[in-house]
């Protein structure tokens, strides 16, 4: 894979990530929450993960204090939308993979989800 590690559509670019090391998903995902969270919000952030990840907000808070993320930080904005501090989004990386036997194919889900607002990050 380039260093970018982009690919011509999404089913591509899913059969690319399968074939990376563990590292290698999991920093592509954290950048990206990174990222998008400059560009679009965290809102957009956690809906796209939950979204992509298949979590309820239950299951999302689980996720993020698994994965060292301070339960106290959790919250909802003024229109109800569940947060968390955009420092802190990387917390759902190694919460994934702990709280779910398949974390890696939900962090691959979440990059393909997004693939095409990479494309233009």
């Amino acid at each position: 894979m380039g260093a970018t590690g982009l690919a011509a559509d999404p089913a591509e670019y899913r059969a690319r990530l399968r074939e990376q090391p563990d590292e290698q998903v999991d920093a592509w995902a954290a950048e990206l929450m990174r990222d998008l969270a400059v560009r679009q919000g965290v809102v957009k952030v956690v809906e796209g993960f939950i979204t992509a990840t298949g979590l309820d907000d239950r299951s999302f808070e689980r996720v993020f204090a698994a994965g060292g993320g301070p339960p106290a930080a959790i919250g909802r904005d003024r229109e109800g939308h569940l947060i968390v501090p955009a420092v802190t989004l990387h917390y759902l990386v190694p919460g994934i993979r702990r709280e779910t036997s398949n974390g890696r194919d939900r962090l691959i889900d979440y990059l393909v989800l997004r693939f095409h607002e990479m494309v233009y990050a």
